[in-house]
Parts: C-alpha cells; structure tokens; sequence
C-alpha cells in the first residue's frame, strides 16, 4: 500500500488497474485502498497550500504540548 500511495502522490499518471490489484493480491481491501487515497489526497492538498500559501511550522517547543493535549482531548 505504500508503494501505490507513493506512485499516487509522486506519479500520479503511472497507477493502473494492474496496481490497484496488486495491493489486493496481498490483503488490502478495496475500501483501504479507497480511504488511504482519500487521506493521501487531503494531505496532499495541504501541503501543497502550504508551499503556496507560505505556511510555516509552529516553534519545535508547539509538538509536545499539542501532543499532550490530544491524548488528554482527543480531535474532536
């Protein structure tokens, strides 16, 4: 599945069919397929508006604070 998530974001033009079966082939379901596509292409745009948009990254101090706080909140 990695594979095909790197050839879906790197070279989006070279997946086929043939691919999509290979991932099958080994154990992955079509609806994992599905959703790490849909998870791939949300990150994918997020970065992307990132590059554009000139985002940067909070101070490294940011992480652990925010991680403790969604162990303790969750996302929602």
């Amino acid at each position: 599945m990695l594979g095909l998530l790197e050839t879906f974001t790197l070279r989006p033009e070279e997946i086929s069919g043939a691919d999509v079966r290979k991932a099958v082939e080994k154990g992955v379901t079509r609806d994992e397929i599905r959703e790490a596509f849909y998870v791939a292409f949300l990150f994918n745009v997020y970065d992307r508006l990132a590059d554009t948009l000139g985002w940067e990254l909070p101070d490294p101090a940011y992480y652990p604070k925010a991680g403790q706080f969604l162990l303790k909140k969750g996302y929602l």
